[in-house]
C-alpha cells in the first residue's frame, strides 16, 4: 500500500527538507495511527467478509489539529493525505469546499423547482454526492464566519459522518472556538459537539513558525510602496511575462473581472483591482487557478474602517497559497506591519496571512510547482484522487 505518513515524515526529516520537531511527531504520531486505521479497514472490506461492512459503514474517527499559525498543521496533514491508502479521497481548503457545497445545492433547488429533483430538505443529497466521491475529507483551514455555511454544517456533516466519511482537519483555533461570536451561533453548536464526538482533537504546540524561519531575502516583497518599488515590480513582471503583456479578462460565472496586464501565465493588478472591488473567495481561485504568478502593486495598511478590503485581501493569500502560486508585491509595510486596525477577526487573520506571506517568500516556496496538492495528485480540478 506504499509508505504510511510515518515513513513519509522520517524520510522527509532525513533529507534535511524538515527540522525534527517533538510537538510536530507527536501529531504524526496520530496521523500515522488513522493512517494504519484506515487501511485495516479497507483490508478488512477487501476480504471474505467485505459483505458485513456493506451493511453498516462505520467511518474511522478523523482528527481536528490545530494551533496557531505557522506551526507547520497543513504539512503534516500533506504527509497523511499523500500517504492515505484510501480508495477515494479528496483535500480541499475549507473556503473551497463551501463554496463546492452551495454550488451543489444551488443546482438542486433548481432541479428541485422543474420537478427534475424532489423538493425540501436538500442536504441530505448533497451530502450523498460527496460521500459516494469520498471516503475520506481532508480540509485545511477550518475556520467559519459566513452564517450560510454556519448554518448548515451541522446537517451536513452529520449526514457525511453516518455514510462513513472520515474527516480530517487543520485549524487555528480550537473547535469551541468555531464561529465565536457569529450571528445566531447557538444553531452552530451542534456542529461543535459533532467534531467533538466524530473527531480526536490534537493541539500542535510546537514554539517554531516554519514558514517566518523559511523566510529568505528574495526580493519578493518591497515595502514602501515607493519608485524603487514600482520599477521592481515593473522588471519582475517583464522579466517573468516575457514582455509587457496586456489588458486581460478573467471570466467567473459569468462575470468579467479586468485585469490591467497579463502574459504567459503572470498577472498584474493593483490592491485596489482585487480588494477594493466586492470580490470572494471564487474569483481569486479562478485567479490562482489560471496565473501561477502574481504581481500585485500597492498593498496598504489597512485598518477598521476597511474592513472588507482586509478580509478580501486575506481570502486573495490564503488562494494564492492553496494554489502555489507566487507573489511580488509592493507595500507600504511588511506584512506583519499590515494591520493597524483593532484586535478582533482581522488581527487574529492578519497574523496567519503574514505568516504565509513570510513562506511565500522562500527558496522552498519559488520550487514548489503551481497548483494545488490534490489537483497535482488527481490530474484533475475537482481535488478528488483515486487510487
Amino acid at each position: 500500500m506504499g509508505e504510511t505518513t510515518l515513513q513519509r515524515y522520517e524520510a522527509t526529516v532525513r533529507s534535511g527538507a524538515l527540522d525534527r520537531d517533538p510537538a510536530q511527531a507527536q501529531v504524526i504520531e496520530r496521523l500515522n495511527a488513522l493512517d494504519l486505521a484506515l487501511r485495516d479497514r479497507s483490508r478488512s472490506k477487501s476480504g471474505a467478509l467485505s459483505w458485513l461492512f456493506a451493511r453498516k459503514k462505520e467511518p474511522v474517527k478523523g482528527l481536528y489539529v490545530w494551533g496557531e499559525v505557522g506551526r507547520g498543521k497543513t504539512r503534516l496533514m500533506d504527509m497523511f493525505f499523500e500517504a492515505a491508502a484510501v480508495p477515494k479521497k479528496r483535500r480541499a481548503h475549507f473556503h473551497d469546499f463551501m463554496i463546492d457545497v452551495h454550488a451543489r445545492l444551488h443546482e438542486a433547488r433548481q432541479a428541485a423547482k422543474v420537478g427534475k429533483a424532489p423538493t425540501g430538505d436538500l442536504i441530505p443529497g448533497v451530502a450523498d454526492q460527496i460521500a459516494a466521491e469520498a471516503g475520506l475529507l481532508c480540509f485545511d483551514e477550518m475556520h467559519v464566519t459566513d452564517i450560510a455555511d454556519a448554518m448548515i454544517l451541522s446537517r451536513l456533516f452529520q449526514r457525511l459522518f453516518e455514510a462513513g466519511v472520515t474527516v480530517v482537519a487543520t485549524s487555528n483555533v480550537p473547535p469551541m472556538e468555531l464561529y465565536k461570536d457569529g450571528l445566531n451561533r447557538a444553531l452552530f453548536l451542534p456542529f461543535i459537539d459533532l467534531v467533538r464526538q466524530r473527531m480526536e482533537v490534537v493541539k500542535l504546540e510546537s514554539r517554531t513558525d516554519f514558514r517566518r524561519e523559511k523566510l529568505g531575502d528574495n526580493g519578493l516583497w518591497h515595502a514602501p510602496a515607493d519608485a524603487g518599488a514600482e520599477a521592481a515590480l515593473d522588471a519582475a513582471f517583464t522579466a517573468l511575462a516575457g514582455g509587457p503583456g496586456a489588458p486581460a479578462t478573467l471570466d467567473v460565472q459569468g462575470r468579467h473581472i479586468p485585469l490591467p496586464r497579463a502574459a504567459n501565465g503572470v498577472a498584474r493588478a493593483s490592491f485596489d483591482d482585487l480588494c477594493g472591488r466586492p470580490l470572494g473567495a471564487g474569483d481569486y481561485i479562478a485567479l490562482a487557478r489560471r496565473y501561477h504568478t502574481l504581481v500585485l502593486d500597492r498593498v496598504p495598511v489597512l485598518d477598521d474602517q476597511r474592513r472588507n478590503e482586509a478580509r478580501r485581501f486575506m481570502t486573495l493569500v490564503d488562494e494564492l497559497y492553496e494554489h502555489g502560486v507566487k507573489l511580488v508585491a509592493s507595500a507600504e509595510a511588511e506584512p506583519d506591519q499590515l494591520w493597524a486596525g483593532s484586535e478582533g477577526y482581522e488581527a487574529f487573520g492578519f497574523a496567519r496571512t503574514a505568516s504565509r506571506l513570510a513562506e511565500m517568500g522562500s527558496e522552498e516556496w519559488l520550487s514548489r510547482p503551481h497548483g494545488r496538492p490534490d489537483s497535482a495528485a488527481s490530474g484533475a480540478t475537482t481535488g478528488l484522487v483515486e487510487t
